[in-house]
């Protein structure tokens, strides 16, 4: 590096060699601004910005190249120039002149993460925030402080940028300035340059600490978003005009979105109910109406609809006395009905909003739903009652019917949202009425049908099928269970085989809602029939499946147990690996144990219930269920090892108690001295507890062994047949022998004969027969060994038998012929 001749080398490797005194040499420039003279200052900062002008030097030495083109920037912000030059502005802060080149500078580094990192370490944002409102007839100040600003937020963290903006004096420059550029600002410029100031007072408005409502600004802000809609005189506005010009339009939009941002801070509530944003937003609940000739075009007006709507739903939970004096239930059940009417409106779909709702109203009735759902969720009477005697259940009913039938014809991700969302309504409407759920049941529960029906494959698309099967699931419990004629209709459409199906897919997310469902609707007597009946793959009964998902959860949980399912630590027997790692700690009656706590975070407990109810209930219907024994041993189509499992389920609850005494011991141990009788009072307890695993382990090994023994019974008697089956073969094969000996050897036929004649006579009665004719039974001439026909040779009859002496003429035997059509159906018969 030459001095005379900066930033030339000589070798590739002096730019690194010389990294640390060029970067030192560049920050003393930032250290020059002490020098109380403007033109050093100016001169220092022309300097910082020829940094960014990428021009060969026009002089050379021999021998020398220039650096590469960034490595001046490299070397700024290495030596740290712009935290420099940033507590410099302090010196120049009554030189207007001075203060615009500093910011021009500032300007270019701040392009640089690195530089915004080094800038926020001297609390750069503060610092240029308080500059906005200074005086400047350029205009420059403000331009070069907000670009600044912006390039603070995007290249360092928002979080701190905006921590820096939050005090009481940078919201006050901050605001006066806005109020000037929306007052004063006609140009296209001002425009913007307000946009974005309101951009960044967007930003601050998210930290809950920034004192947004203390300068006024907040109450400023919601004045100005409501006022063109509610035409409410204000003092704040006062000679404001806004056109219909697009950055008119993104200001609106902006407003919207930091009303929605004010209704998450509690304080802010009070100054949105004073300045009727309720009905400002209201307003554009109703139907798309064609603009006129002064007005925002159909693609604004729908985008600026839709952003209200949104912002709507969580503004509305906030002022729900507000929302019920506006009537917004009645609007918005008008608003739900021209969503699905036949009135010609085809959406723009071009905003966030709109998004999927092209050529539809589909995208007005996913924000109106939304804004029901957010006021339902809050569970008010008033709420509820006033939307159900305006008959929302039958409307909601037929969207929801309208949503299915688009559906079928493709899957869309906003009709699944629509259709959950309007489960969600009415499982909050129907909850606890009966009548409300009366009104559900017909139609609703053929709804309801056809979505338990739905493709298990489609719960994996992403699309939203999941949350529209859990919302039926939900709904089911709510407007279904609990009234007689909903839940008898259910069973006629054979639901519980639709939720069992759903239940045998032994989806750990699924099984736990489906469970409970399925145990409050064993109330209902007729329910067990449907289970009973219920058959899965390989013929799976119920009962099969419960124990099968039990079996599921023991493992997940780490329950010991032995390889044939057999309890395995008796004092602990259904206590999980996380639960044995947990110390038990002395806690207050009202905090419950973690025994207790282990309950309702797994699913054996409604496992137990369910089959408690079904062995229940079999025992009632022994009439209609024949051939079952009493106990859990009545549940069909069960194994060996389902009976190994079920006799732990059978014996849950003693071992539930057992772990809660187990805790109550040792709770009292490490705090107290039991007294003798008490301590052998626990002790019993402890022994009952262990007994009764010890007893179930002696059960399961029984029936094991039974199981041994008669599958051992079963092998002898397959053996048994298997061997009835080779000897009658043998006698088969036996008896061809000798027919093929017969046909082929003369000699061996005639014996054969004899012993046949020999055997025809000795099986003769030799009682005589009293006056009677003895008919031979031989045809002569015969010459075979089988059996012959029947064929029988009268040679007289009692003439009492006739009436009269028979004739002498001897009549021929003749042969009966088959034709050979009765041969072929003799065949075929």
């Amino acid at each position: 590096m030459q001095a005379p001749l900066p930033f030339q080398k000589k070798k590739f490797s002096d730019e690194v060699n010389y990294s640390v005194a060029v970067s030192k040499s560049i920050a003393q420039l930032g250290c020059l601004m002490r020098v109380p003279s403007s033109q050093v200052r100016i001169q220092i900062c022309k300097c910082i910005i020829s940094f960014y002008k990428m021009e060969l030097p026009k002089k050379l030495l021999p021998g020398y190249q220039p650096t590469s083109a960034d490595y001046k920037i490299q070397m700024a912000e290495l030596g740290g120039l712009a935290e420099t030059l940033v507590l410099s502005l302090a010196l120049v802060e009554n030189q207007l002149t001075e203060k615009l080149w500093v910011l021009k500078a500032l300007q270019h580094l701040s392009n640089s993460g690195v530089n915004c990192r080094h800038m926020i370490k001297a609390q750069a944002a503060s610092r240029l925030c308080l500059y906005l409102n200074g005086t400047d007839p350029s205009g420059q100040l403000v331009f070069r402080s907000s670009e600044i600003l912006w390039n603070l937020l995007e290249n360092t963290s928002k979080e701190e940028v905006v921590s820096q903006l939050s005090s009481l004096e940078c919201i006050h420059a901050l605001k006066e300035i806005f109020v000037d550029r929306l007052i004063n600002g006609f140009r296209h410029y001002d425009r913007q340059l307000r946009n974005d100031l309101l951009v960044i007072a967007t930003l601050v408005a998210e930290n809950s600490a920034a004192s947004m409502i203390e300068s006024g600004f907040t109450m400023l802000l919601i004045a100005l978003a409501t006022f063109t809609e509610v035409k409410i005189p204000n003092p704040l506005l006062e000679g404001l005009k806004l056109t219909y010009s697009y950055e008119d339009f993104e200001m609106k939009k902006l407003l919207f979105n930091i009303i929605g941002i004010f209704s998450k801070d509690p304080h802010a509530v009070q100054l949105l109910s004073e300045n009727d944003v309720m009905p400002a937003l209201l307003y554009y609940v109703k139907p798309h109406k064609k603009p006129g000739f002064h007005d925002w075009s159909a693609a604004q007006y729908e985008e600026l609809q839709l952003h209200a709507i949104a912002i709507l739903a969580s503004v509305a939970p906030l002022l729900v006395d507000k929302y019920l004096s506006c009537q917004a239930n009645t609007l918005l059940l008008v608003f739900l009905e021209w969503c699905v009417g036949q009135d010609p409106f085809f959406g723009q779909g071009n905003s966030f909003h709109g998004t999927g709702g092209r050529g539809s109203k589909l995208a007005q009735m996913r924000y109106g739903l939304r804004v029901l759902k957010s006021v339902v969720s809050l569970y008010d009477d008033a709420v509820n009652l006033n939307l159900c005697d305006q008959g929302a259940i039958s409307q909601l009913l037929e969207i929801l019917k309208y949503a299915a039938n688009k559906l079928e014809q493709k899957d869309d991700a906003i009709l699944l949202e629509i259709q959950a969302n309007i489960l969600f309504i009415l499982s909050v409407l129907c909850e606890n009425d009966v009548h409300r759920k009366e009104l559900f049941s017909y139609e609703g529960v053929h709804l309801l049908i056809s979505f338990l029906q739905m493709d298990p494959k489609k719960l994996h698309s992403g699309l939203g099928h999941r949350r529209l099967l859990f919302s039926a699931l939900d709904c089911l419990w709510s407007c279904v269970i609990g009234c007689y004629i909903a839940e008898d209709y259910f069973l006629e459409q054979q639901g519980i085989f639709f939720l069992l199906d759903l239940l045998a897919l032994k989806q750990k997310s699924l099984c736990n809602i489906i469970l409970g469902i399925l145990s409050e609707f064993c109330d209902n007597p007729k329910t067990i029939i449907h289970i009973s009946t219920w058959r899965g793959e390989k013929d799976q009964t119920a009962a099969k499946l419960l124990i099968q998902l039990w079996r599921q959860e023991e493992l997940d949980l780490g329950v010991q147990r032995d390889q044939y399912g057999r309890i395995a630590d008796v004092k602990r027997p259904i206590a999980g690996s996380f639960q044995k790692e947990q110390e038990i700690i002395p806690m207050p009656s009202s905090c419950p144990s973690f025994a207790i706590i282990e309950i309702s975070e797994n699913i054996r407990a409604k496992l137990y219930s369910l089959l408690c109810k079904l062995d229940i209930m079999f025992v009632l219907f022994k009439s209609v269920l024949n051939g079952f024994k009493d106990g859990f041993e009545n549940l069909p189509g069960l194994s060996a090892k389902d009976f190994i499992t079920l006799a732990i389920i059978r014996r849950y609850i003693d071992f539930k108690v057992g772990e809660v005494w187990s805790e109550v011991c040792t709770e009292l141990k490490e705090e107290f001295r039991p007294i003798a009788s008490d301590e052998e009072t626990l002790r019993v307890i402890s022994e009952v507890s262990e007994n009764i695993g010890k007893m179930v382990t002696a059960y399961q090994t029984e029936v094991l062994e039974n199981h041994h023994h008669q599958e051992i019974q079963e092998e002898e008697k397959a053996y048994t047949k298997i061997r009835a089956v080779h000897k009658q073969k043998e006698m088969v094969n036996k008896s061809w022998e000798n027919f093929l000996t017969r046909t082929s050897n003369y000699e061996a036929l005639k014996k054969a004969k004899r012993l046949q004649e020999k055997l025809i006579e000795a099986s003769k009665s030799k009682s005589k027969t009293q006056n009677g004719a003895v008919h031979s039974t031989d045809i002569k001439g015969l010459g075979t060994t089988v059996g012959s026909g029947r064929l029988v040779t009268v040679e007289s009859a009692p003439s009492q038998l006739v009436g009269r002496p028979l004739s002498a003429k001897r009549l021929p035997v003749k042969r009966v012929s088959f034709g050979a059509g009765a041969l072929k159906r003799n065949e075929k018969s």
